[in-house]
């Protein structure tokens, strides 16, 4: 019976054993059919968007020079500006100042809010969430998206949840130069080093 609907539907052995009347592959993208299932991936991606050998070691080089930067200046936790250019290091200029920009200004916005909280509120959970929602509030009133949004509370987080003996505005202070020295690194070797977007394959450009 089996052997015979398949013949009359060209049904699959599948589809007859789960009660199917049709093919399974009706219902399936075609990029998910059985004839292609074993090469499917379970994600998806840019080859444009692959790092590529050279941008790299321009990251490498660019994180390595804002730690010896932030360590010459004493800043007393320099791998935030390494963290900063991680960030925002992108293959062009242009890009990585877009991203700067938003990721200097939360962190002016996180480190303020988070200084005032710490100094009339200490470390309260209740004032800790109200200022994630200020936060949220004035990232639409500056028209910061939700990346930038996402940067300022992080930075209000480290302020106000890990203790310290430093007053508060101190902390805030080293923070947003930390990360200054480490957005002035990335566009300085995004500008002196620029990295050159991939060709096309012929097949894809035809």
């Amino acid at each position: 019976m089996s052997r015979q609907l398949c013949t009359i539907h060209r049904l699959t052995p599948f589809s007859v054993a789960i009660g199917l009347p049709w093919p399974v592959e009706r219902i399936l993208p075609k990029q998910v059919r059985w004839k292609d299932h074993f090469r499917m991936k379970f994600w998806a991606w840019d080859e444009k968007e692959l790092p590529s050998i050279t941008h790299a070691i321009r990251t490498a080089v660019a994180v390595t020079v804002s730690v010896i930067i932030a360590r010459l200046v004493q800043m007393p936790e320099a791998y935030w500006a390494a963290i900063a250019t991680l960030v925002v290091m992108q293959g062009t200029l242009g890009a990585t100042l877009t991203l700067s920009l938003d990721r200097i200004v939360a962190t002016a916005v996180g480190a303020s809010i988070g200084a005032f909280e710490i100094n009339y509120f200490g470390a309260n959970l209740v004032a800790f969430a109200f200022a994630i929602v200020l936060i949220g509030l004035l990232s639409i009133a500056f028209r910061l998206e939700k990346t930038a949004y996402h940067y300022a509370s992080i930075t209000l987080s480290i302020i106000v949840l890990i203790p310290r003996s430093a007053p508060a505005w101190t902390i805030a202070l080293h923070r947003f130069l930390e990360v200054s020295v480490g957005i002035i690194v990335a566009l300085a070797v995004a500008a002196l080093w620029p990295e050159h977007r991939r060709l096309a394959p012929k097949g894809t450009a035809e």
